[in-house]
């Protein structure tokens, strides 16, 4: 059993807070730190939990940290915990900076640690629907669109919404980014609110993402378009459609799904479509436990630092295209 600490006891820190006490199997919860002392109280009485008067209290005591505060202070927590002997996990993205995750790659090196980054998108079930279907896309389209929340604006909608898509499409493209081009508009923050990105794969794929957090719906959907197969995947209601064209004579069409019949010029064909389901998923219990599992079986997080870090950079690439495409338009007139 894994002695854990949570790091942060903020509406997402909560959220954590619950999932680590359904994964008891795994983990013991051995209590949490937050720097609103107020807020640490009531948590603390809420949940009949130990309050720690420090981080560093809190890692001298754990096995793993689960890092759940604001963005710009995952590099010293997570160094710390690095430092302190303690697996992490540390939600997306990983840092502020390129170079604080570097120094935390190095860091993980050196310690023997796991560190799992949470792309949660990772373990939603119209993803893991997918199973062992071969994924190769030439082009794909990404649309992530939320109401306005004004928590996380303290970062652009590149890292707060848009990073969960980049995380999916290097994984699923699994190739080198080889051209980015972006651009965006700060409607109601400091930061870019809505960004529509083109990145170009030097395999050939082309991925087209927009990101908004000032939408009037939620959207999370990703399309996916290959020689043998179209896939549509909405993260919010977690469902997944695969639509495949056969020849009418092939083997191995899968019987489960729908069939319809395609006249074609080079003779009859049949289009498939299956909506595989997973069945329910508490996507956040489960990347915890298989951080666990990563742990105790000795293997790679299924979330790695080196993920992490290549979504953070991916981020980044998109938000320096935002910002010159931004200096190369005109002053605004009224």
């Amino acid at each position: 059993m894994l002695k854990m600490g949570l790091l942060g006891v903020g509406h997402l820190g909560k959220i954590h807070l619950k999932c680590i006490r359904l994964a008891k199997e795994h983990y013991d919860l051995i209590g949490f730190y937050d720097a609103d002392r107020e807020m640490a109280r009531r948590v603390a009485e809420e949940f009949h939990l130990p309050s720690f008067e420090s981080p560093e209290a809190l890692i001298a005591a754990a096995d793993v940290v689960d890092v759940v505060t604001p963005t710009p202070t995952h590099f010293a927590l997570v160094k710390m915990a690095l430092l302190g002997g303690c697996h992490v996990f540390v939600e997306k993205p990983l840092t502020e900076t390129l170079e604080e995750a570097e120094e935390l790659i190095e860091l993980a090196k050196a310690t023997g640690k796991v560190v799992q980054v949470g792309h949660v998108e990772r373990f939603n079930p119209a993803l893991l629907a997918l199973g062992d279907l071969k994924v190769k896309p030439y082009f794909i389209e990404a649309h992530r669109l939320a109401m306005f929340n004004p928590r996380g604006v303290d970062v652009s909608v590149v890292l707060d919404l848009m990073i969960h898509d980049l995380d999916i499409i290097l994984k699923l493209a699994d190739d080198e980014v080889s051209e980015v081009r972006a651009s965006g508009v700060a409607v109601v923050s400091e930061q870019p609110d809505i960004v529509n990105a083109r990145i170009e794969f030097k395999g050939g794929a082309v991925a087209n993402l927009t990101a908004s957090r000032i939408s009037l719906k939620n959207m999370r959907k990703v399309r996916l378009f290959q020689p043998d197969a179209y896939i549509s995947l909405d993260f919010l209601e977690k469902e997944s459609q695969i639509v495949r064209l056969f020849d009418a004579d092939a083997v191995g069409i899968p019987e489960e799904g729908q069939q319809f019949p395609l006249s074609t010029p080079k003779g009859p064909r049949i289009i498939h479509v299956d909506q595989p389901e997973s069945g329910p998923i508490n996507a956040i219990q489960m990347e915890l436990e298989s951080l666990a599992n990563s742990i105790n079986e000795g293997k790679p997080a299924a979330v790695s630092i080196e993920d992490g870090y290549r979504a953070l950079a991916l981020a980044h690439r998109i938000s320096a295209a935002v910002a010159e495409h931004q200096g190369k338009l005109p002053p605004p007139t009224l």
